[in-house]
């Protein structure tokens, strides 16, 4: 066994009486623990509501997502959409026209995005994360039906069980010259609401999901698309699919993954992440000053032994080393035991879901956790760097004690 290393481990297990030092050393190492602990349990949350915001928005949201460079809408065929379709690994593309309009429903009304899809839409299991009320189904071309979101339906007072109330679906228009008729200046619909889901608050007090046709008609916009969404099949690479369509269709429009839909919300929460390791990184680092103090305390009080290993042969180098591994020995006792008590907690709250969201409409009941090894990387590379900062100090004070004043 290392010297310096045997020496370390005897004054931190030292069975002598116990005095305010080990009583500090031992603070110290619970400190690093509950620090560590917390870092593990914190990073782990902000992996699992990450993933579960990604899985909310991809439950509605398509794997790709063509928009135009420029303006908010451009035309299609039936040739531009084939050739689309004939891609490797494009399974489904859906047409889609969205836009703002009024919709009332009895006495109220509300602006809401109007998002027109074809038929094939509601065949991608696009409501499999979230909770759904009544019938799933857009209608025929005669009968048009229209799904909207819960929010939407509270602003609305939405009674699915009254068969006579429709609701009504205004669009402005350019005014004709010389029209002194107000209902020339917007487009009319009316549409049967057949059910209600709940995926995510932005979508749920915003969307209602209608025809396409219903939509181009509403909204003026022909064979004109404000986008195309392709759900991409099982085995191919979106990264891959996604670059075909970039080839394919060139500068003049935009191809989105899942992700980059919602870059800005991700990057929110990602950035949320790294100030919380920062923060508790600092708190650890001020933890860590127990362990610089008990060191400090530990060289004042062993003097007389360090004197005697000098002059033993002994070098200022070996001196040092027993306090860096004493200081070592301290924070990755804490740290491991850190390391383990965060993992047990997480598996626990992945498991049994211990630790509740305390909302009832919650999609999910629990906390979500998902561990990652990079977490657990940079909290243990992060004890290390602090310990070593902490430790530094009082190495070089224990390795400068002048023998002949302590023999």
């Amino acid at each position: 066994m290392n010297l310096s290393y045997f020496i370390a481990a005897r004054y931190f297990r030292s069975k002598a009486k116990k005095n305010f030092i080990t009583v500090l050393s031992r603070i110290s190492m619970i400190g690093v623990a509950v620090g560590t602990m917390a870092l593990v349990v914190v990073l782990s949350v902000f992996n699992g509501l990450e993933d579960l915001i990604k899985g909310l928005y991809a439950s509605f949201d398509a794997d790709l997502k063509v928009m135009p460079a420029l303006g908010k809408s451009f035309p299609v065929d039936e040739d531009f959409l084939s050739s689309i379709k004939r891609l490797d690994g494009v399974a489904i593309l859906t047409e889609v026209i969205e836009d703002n309009a009024l919709v009332r429903y009895g006495d109220h009304q509300v602006v809401a995005t109007v998002k027109g899809v074809s038929d094939n839409f509601l065949d991608q299991n696009r409501f499999e994360n979230g909770q759904l009320v009544g019938e799933m189904s857009l209608g025929e071309p005669d009968k048009p039906q229209a799904i909207l979101g819960r929010g939407l339906s509270y602003f609305l007072l939405m009674d699915l069980d009254d068969e006579f109330e429709l609701m009504q679906v205004f669009y402005p228009r350019e005014p004709r010259a010389g029209s002194i008729d107000p209902s020339s200046m917007y487009n009319r619909e009316l549409i049967r609401p057949s059910g209600i889901f709940s995926v995510e608050k932005q979508y749920d007090d915003e969307y209602l999901i209608v025809p396409l046709d219903f939509a181009a008609s509403l909204l003026d916009y022909g064979n004109r698309r404000s986008a195309l969404e392709i759900m991409v099949l099982d085995g191919f690479s979106i990264q891959a699919v996604k670059r075909e369509v970039r080839e394919l269709l060139g500068p003049d429009f935009t191809v989105k993954d899942s992700d980059e839909q919602h870059a800005s919300l991700l990057m929110t929460i990602r950035l949320e992440k790294l100030f919380v390791f920062l923060t508790l990184t600092f708190i650890l680092a001020v933890a860590s000053f127990n362990i610089f103090f008990s060191l400090s305390m530990l060289a004042i009080e062993k003097k007389k032994d360090i004197a005697v290993l000098i002059s033993m042969g002994g070098t200022r180098r070996f001196i040092r080393s027993i306090f860096l591994k004493e200081g070592a020995i301290i924070a990755f006792s804490g740290a491991l035991v850190g390391l383990i008590l965060g993992f047990l907690i997480c598996w626990v709250q992945d498991r049994f879901g211990l630790v509740s969201l305390g909302i009832t409409s919650s999609v999910v009941d629990a906390y979500p956790v998902k561990m990652q090894w990079t977490d657990f990387f940079y909290t243990s590379l992060s004890v290390i760097v602090i310990t070593m900062l902490a430790s530094y100090r009082p190495a070089r004070i224990a390795a400068k004690v002048n023998t002949t004043q302590h023999l």
